[in-house]
């Protein structure tokens, strides 16, 4: 796995976030649409992707997956995947992926996360250190470490 620095990859995520959130406010005026991930926190070294957070009621869920369809993406498959939440990955060779999400769910955290790591840069150099440990591992191992070390951030009250 290979990970660049910020300054590498996040203008470049921070654009494609704003064209993106144009399209998807247009299908879905009532989505909350947030920037998430490691292109969202300052510093953060990455792979170079753009995750976007997408929100809505639960009775407009079934909706939002379809409209989201439209703009190039389907459901990511061999990942988690409730009536609350829908991953969505792009068929436009840009390495977007959306988070649909309904209101009120435990997928919060997926901007609990993106909040915690903003305003602690001592958490960010923590994940980055965790990431570049992790570059000779197969994906599957990176996510179990990954996931371990965001559990941790999400339980701690001191960050």
């Amino acid at each position: 796995m290979i990970f660049l620095e910020p300054e590498q990859y996040q203008q470049k995520c921070a654009q494609l976030f704003n064209l993106y959130q144009k399209d998807i406010s247009t299908l879905l005026p009532f989505a909350r649409i947030e920037h998430i991930g490691s292109s969202a926190i300052p510093n953060a070294i990455s792979k170079g992707d753009l995750d976007i957070y997408i929100e809505v009621m639960p009775e407009q869920f079934d909706f939002a997956i379809e409209q989201l369809k439209t703009l190039n993406f389907i459901e990511k498959q061999n990942t988690l995947r409730t009536h609350e939440l829908c991953m969505l990955e792009s068929l436009n060779n840009d390495e977007v992926a959306f988070q649909l999400v309904t209101s009120h769910s435990e997928f919060i955290f997926f901007l609990t996360f993106r909040d915690k790591l903003m305003v602690s840069p001592t958490l960010v150099n923590e994940y980055n250190q965790l990431k570049l440990q992790c570059s000779h591992l197969d994906p599957y191992q990176y996510r179990t470490i990954k996931s371990d070390f965001i559990s941790h951030v999400l339980k701690s009250s001191s960050f």
